[in-house]
């Protein structure tokens, strides 16, 4: 219950209903505040306790001055929390352990519950072995289910044993993804002491891409497991009121530009002016023109340019895209109420107080990749080939066969040397979820089958959207056929390529690169691309938007000018080169038109936490207490709490503490 200092608790009425909200415009001088900082303001307002939240904390937030330097301290409450499997299971092996220790003190186990909503998204775990047929989804789907099936049986255990505690089970997309589509409420409504209370949808993940759904004004950010575990708990996050930098966006991108031009454009421009441990929040007119799937590229990959989020105001673009999504007509006018209400809905004209500034007119954005082993390292398509030549040589070793190397696979004979891409991926919540580009790769990979094109021999060509509307609209739209005749055949619902999962290359090819010591590539519509993250065959790897990915796959090789070198030849000889190909904006937004309805992600989410067969079939065991198996490797009951008394002893100091590990300036993943 909060102290309510500033009488701020107030009353919202939408459509006959009332919502208790705290109201910010209560306090002097919020107007002018970013709209990150307002979301804060109100969950200090909501959550005062007079203790770990206090009025002066609460002060110093309304009267915050751009200019300071982080000083401040308060305690961050987030409304709900999004895990992914690979960092959640740990959480969640936590509460059973938990459940178990009250039990040994002869409490109810019941009582150990997330106090918090909490999602879990299995994304992480799905591998690409299987590539290039119509089954490869399933068998890679098979494949997943017998590696993880210990897993698997805890966090189905865990979805029946845990209130407020939810999983999204393999097979259905990226966790990011997901939350954008359908699990991201913008405002939430929950029950307080007998009123129904609206306030902002807040969010911290166990990924650090949880920043994707700023796209959608909802802030949030990743954090590590015990931030995790504890905002489950109901313990709020300790941090600093952070700068906030406003990067004010113009003018409209120009054609045959993408979303990932744009963003790869904002990471370098960000990464130079340095943003580690500040807010970003875009600006100006040029929000606008930015559709929503958009946004969220640029939100996701702030973790690449290093900011603790990336956020975008609520306006009209936010609510068509709640309606696109199938979002119910009631909640999308709580949401359009309550920013209004608060001062959180887009002003073009305002400008907020900020304690920097960055500007980009959308106009001189220009086709690009990154590479070859930092998002930040934009590359020019046009300059593309001769950037990798000038970074091959620190690729090359005194074993490097410098000539053609001849290779047989299928029966039939080619020849790879440096820069072959070996590795085509459309893949990734930062580009999949976003269907101008999804579309893009389609017409792209249409207009080359239909002139005779196909991808090199020696590519390893897949896809794994974040969700299954991709699927449906490829299919409605006749486009599943051009990239499977490609290669391009579905792998999995999951990140795949981009967290390295990106599964073994054929046999033949992997040993003509490691016999020959090879400098081959990837190239992926992901957000990350250091050295070693892909595979352990390639040395070389480039982000690209989705048709880029395309289009490398069918060149084969990074030492290629899409201006000046031909793709391939037409069934008349011609040469065929990437403009005749590329679809125009028209064309992409005419598929989108015909081909992306409410109905998809209805139908797709109506049954998003039940699982196809194999999940339901999975043994599982039932009852409050988890039933550890002792021979397990993978699922262990912690130690923690072991033989700890009902009065546990106080806290003492840490004595004798080593250093692990000294890490250097550029530490990945």
């Amino acid at each position: 219950m909060s102290q309510d200092s500033f009488k701020a608790k107030s009353t919202l009425d939408v459509a006959g209903k009332q919502f208790q909200i705290f109201d910010i415009n209560k306090l002097a001088g919020t107007a002018t505040l970013p709209f990150s900082l307002k979301i804060l303001l109100e969950n200090l307002l909501r959550t005062e306790d007079g203790a770990n939240i206090t009025a002066s904390q609460i002060s110093a937030l309304a009267n915050w001055n751009p200019d300071s330097e982080p000083d401040t301290e308060i305690q961050f409450t987030p409304a709900r929390v999004i895990m992914q499997d690979f960092t959640g299971v740990p959480c969640i092996v936590d509460l059973a352990t938990m459940r178990e220790a009250i039990v040994d003190l002869g409490g109810d186990p019941a009582k150990v519950n997330p106090l918090a909503p909490a999602e879990l998204v299995i994304d992480h775990s799905v591998i690409a072995d299987v590539f290039g047929t119509k089954d490869s989804f399933s068998q890679n789907t098979d494949i997943e289910y017998e590696r993880n099936q210990e897993r698997y049986r805890f966090l189905r255990w865990g979805q029946s044993a845990f209130d407020e505690f939810k999983v999204v089970p393999p097979g259905t997309g990226i966790v990011h993804q997901v939350n954008i589509e359908y699990l991201a409420r913008v405002v939430m409504v929950r029950e307080v002491a007998g009123e129904i209370r609206a306030y902002p949808d807040t969010v911290v993940g166990t990924d650090s891409h949880t920043t994707m759904v700023n796209g959608l004004g909802v802030l949030g950010w990743g954090v590590g497991g015990i931030e995790a575990e504890a905002a489950l708990l109901g313990q709020p996050v300790s941090m600093l009121i952070p700068r906030v930098v406003g990067f004010k966006l113009s003018g409209s991108l120009p054609t045959g530009t993408t979303a990932t031009d744009l963003v790869l454009t904002i990471t370098e421009m960000l990464r130079k002016h340095g943003v580690v441990g500040k807010f970003v929040e875009f600006y100006g007119p040029g929000v606008t023109a930015l559709p929503m799937a958009n946004r969220a590229t640029i939100g996701n990959m702030s973790p690449e340019y290093g900011s603790t989020c990336a956020i975008f105001p609520i306006d009209e673009e936010t609510l068509r895209y709640l309606k696109l999504t199938g979002r119910q007509q009631n909640e999308i006018a709580l949401v359009e109420a309550y920013a209004k209400r608060q001062g959180i809905w887009h002003d073009p004209s305002l400008t907020p107080r900020f304690s920097e500034s960055l500007e980009l007119d959308l106009g001189v954005v220009v086709p690009s990749i990154a590479g070859p082993k930092r998002p930040q390292d934009r590359v020019s398509l046009t300059d593309a080939k001769s950037s990798f030549g000038k970074s091959l040589p620190s690729y090359l070793s005194d074993k490097t066969n410098q000539k053609p190397v001849a290779f047989k696979r299928n029966g039939k004979e080619s020849a790879i040397s440096n820069g072959a891409v070996v590795i085509a991926s459309i893949t990734s919540c930062t580009n999949t979820s976003n269907p101008s580009v999804m579309i893009g790769a389609g017409l792209l990979a249409k207009k080359a089958v239909e002139k005779g094109l196909s991808s090199k021999p020696w590519v390893k060509t897949t896809l794994a959207p974040g969700s299954k509307v991709v699927t449906d609209y490829y299919d409605k739209s006749g486009l599943t056929e051009y990239l499977e005749k490609l290669g391009f055949n579905l792998v999995g619902y999951g990140c795949v390529t981009c967290i390295g999962n990106s599964g073994p290359l054929p046999i033949e090819i992997s040993k003509v690169i490691n016999d020959n010591d090879l400098a081959v590539t990837a190239v992926l519509s992901g957000n990350r691309n250091f050295e070693g993250r892909i595979s352990p065959d390639v040395k070389m790897n480039y982000l690209a938007s989705p048709p880029l990915v395309v289009a490398y796959a069918l060149a084969g090789t990074m030492d290629h000018n899409f201006d000046t070198d031909p793709l391939g030849q037409d069934s008349n000889g011609n040469p065929v080169f990437l403009k005749d190909i590329w679809p125009t904006p028209s064309e992409i937004q005419a598929v989108i038109d015909s081909s992306i309805s409410s109905d998809m992600f209805t139908k797709d989410y109506a049954s998003v936490f039940e699982g196809d067969h194999r999940w339901q079939s999975l043994s599982t065991p039932t009852g409050k207490v988890f039933e550890w198996d002792a021979e397990s490797t993978y699922v262990r009951k912690p130690p923690y709490f072991d033989g700890m008394p009902r009065n546990p002893k106080p806290v003492t100091d840490i004595s004798g503490a080593r250093v692990l590990a000294i890490l250097g300036d550029s530490v990945t993943t």
